[in-house]
Parts: structure tokens; C-alpha cells; sequence
């Protein structure tokens, strides 16, 4: 199965302060805000939604096709991603803008204040997919992940006309869009991936229930955080799936990318969307464990050891013949 990931590609500035920004806000003067916090340290990572979860993927066994916009500054982190198995021949290349930047501070509470600079990640508008899905032999999927929201929209309309399925993952975008864009964006998708508050901020904005939601999409997938994360199919229960054991946590920047890589690695597979979801879950705790989003390494070996540890030992038998994974 053929996936297309579109999205943000980025670089991340990570930096930790060992502090609360709670402790810090004044809730009667929130519109005069003017706040420094004193950053411990500082991680320069490679990053990007598309990025890290093609990344994911790649480490998994799996060819992603990597679909966005960067600036002439790409060049080491092309590499990065070509080595671990990353298909990053439809990359757009900017002659002007540099490759976009993830800045973001997170607090003792796992709290986190970001900045996010664009640059050539606009020019992802010029995109077509017609041409990139005809080079790899077609495409069953297409992530639409966050994105230039007019690129947003153009992969979204190209992949109705095309009879492409997509997959609705609009993320950060959801704040920045307004209600008929997330309407389009959204609508007919084959999954909806969300996490709790976006999937309110969705309802809030679009107008639509969650029942009409539904009824506009094939499959809603919303995250939760530490309680897992739950999946609604038409006429089945919903599955819900908790969350892998984790060893330690260090950074939560890029958890949630993780996981859309395992779910999708696993649909890619196509196993069923408990496994899925597991799969995801399992990468998500490599994640949180490490600083950076593309920093953890992965071995078939310990990948399925997890596995069975939080989910039984018929889940590892069943994903065990799909894994790939560059290391035994």
C-alpha cells in the first residue's frame, strides 16, 4: 500500500525551562502579556509533521513519499531521511525562503509555549499530486497533515477529483482556519485524526455535531493523551486502545506524529485498526522517551517486546510478519 505524506518539514529549537509557565500567568492581565522564561538548554532537531512521520514510517519498514516544500537549507536533512528509508524525490525545493523552524519551550508540567516560522513551507501551494502519485505507481492514501492552509486545501480538492482517499489530519491548522475551510478540508476524508481538543475546536467551528462528524467521515480517530486513544468505525463498537508503557519522559514534542506513523505503518500493512493503533502507541513511548522527534532508534526486536508487554503476546504475533524495521 502507497501512502503520501503531506505536511510541514521544519526544524525544531527545542529548549526546557525548569519552572511552571502557570506560575507565571496573571489571569487579569493575560492581554498585556510580556513573559521571558530562562531556557536551561537548547536541542537543534530535525522535525516537521510530514517529516517525523515519514520518518516513523521509514523506521518501520515502510517507503513513505514525503510531499512538501523546503528551502535550500535541506540538504543535510534530505540525507537524514533518505538514509532512513524516506522517499523525498517530491520535495519542493524554494530558490528564496529558508526551510521552516519550530521554536518551543516546554515547562516541568510538560507544558509548551512555540513559535512556528513558515517559510518555504508556503510555496507547498505549488504542489501537485497527480505526478507524484503516477511516479510511485499510484497511491492508496494521501496524509493531509498541517500544512500552508491553501496547500491544505488543494491536496484535499486534488485528492476528491482524483477519487484519492485522504486522510484529515489538520492538527496545529485547526486554530488558524476558519469554519467552511475546515468544512473542506475534513469532509468525505476516509479518517479524521485529531486529538481531544481539536476534536472540540472542530465541532466548535465547523457547527457540525459530533454525530454529523461522523457521518461525513469514514473514520475518526481522536487521541487522549495518557488515556490512549479511541477509534469510531461505521456500525461497529468503537475501539479504544491505552496507552504503551514508557520509561521516562523527556520530551512530548513529536508524540503525537509518532503515533499517526505507527497507525498508518499499520494500515499501510493492513491490519486492523486495533493493531493499528497499538503499533502507534508503541512508537509514540519511543518518542516521548528522547529529546527531538527523529532521535530514537528502533530494533524489530525490542519494538515487538513492547508490544507484547503492553498490548499481549497475540498482538506482537500478529504485527511481527509486517515489521521491517532496519535494525533486528
Amino acid at each position: 500500500m502507497q501512502i503520501l505524506v503531506t505536511g510541514s518539514i521544519a526544524t525544531d529549537h527545542l529548549m526546557t525551562f525548569e519552572g511552571r509557565f502557570a506560575d507565571s500567568l496573571v489571569v487579569e492581565q493575560l492581554d498585556k502579556i510580556s513573559l521571558s522564561f530562562l531556557a536551561q538548554d537548547l536541542e537543534i532537531r530535525r522535525g516537521g509533521i510530514a517529516a517525523n512521520i515519514a520518518f516513523g514510517m521509514a523506521n518501520l519498514g515502510m517507503r513513505p513519499v514525503l510531499v512538501g516544500a523546503v528551502g535550500e537549507d535541506f540538504v543535510s536533512y534530505r540525507s537524514w531521511l533518505e538514509r532512513h528509508g524516506v522517499d523525498c524525490e517530491s520535495i519542493l525545493v524554494s530558490q528564496t525562503k529558508h526551510t521552516a523552524r519550530f521554536v518551543c519551550t516546554t515547562d516541568s508540567d510538560m507544558a509548551q509555549i512555540a513559535t512556528f516560522y513558515a517559510g518555504a513551507m508556503s510555496d507547498a501551494r505549488q504542489i501537485e499530486l497527480g505526478p507524484i502519485a503516477r511516479r510511485v505507481g499510484g497511491a492508496d492514501y494521501v496524509l493531509i497533515g498541517a500544512n500552508d492552509p491553501q496547500a491544505m486545501l488543494r491536496h484535499t480538492r486534488e485528492c476528491r477529483t482524483r477519487k484519492i482517499p485522504f486522510i484529515a489530519d489538520p492538527s496545529q491548522q485547526l486554530a488558524f482556519s476558519d469554519g467552511p475551510e475546515i468544512k473542506e478540508m475534513i469532509d468525505g476524508a476516509a479518517y479524521l485524526i485529531t486529538n481531544e481538543y481539536e476534536a472540540r475546536l472542530t465541532e466548535q467551528k465547523t457547527g457540525w455535531s459530533e454525530a454529523e462528524i461522523a457521518s461525513r467521515v469514514t473514520h475518526r480517530v481522536i487521541t487522549q493523551g495518557k488515556d490512549g486513544v479511541t477509534i469510531t468505525s461505521p456500525g461497529v463498537e468503537p475501539i479504544h486502545v491505552g496507552v504503551a508503557k514508557v520509561a521516562r519522559l523527556a520530551d512530548p514534542t513529536g508524540v503525537g506524529d509518532a503515533f499517526r506513523a505507527g497507525f498508518l505503518a499499520g494500515l499501510a500493512a493492513g491490519l486492523g485498526h486495533r493493531r493499528c493503533a497499538e503499533m502507534g502507541s508503541v512508537l509514540a513511548a519511543h518518542v516521548i522517551e528522547t529529546v527531538g522527534t527523529q532521535e530514537y532508534e528502533l530494533s524489530k526486536r525490542v519494538f515487538l517486546e513492547r508490544l507484547a508487554d503492553a498490548y499481549g503476546a497475540d498482538s506482537a504475533g500478529e504485527i511481527a510478519p509486517h515489521l521491517r524495521c532496519p535494525r533486528p
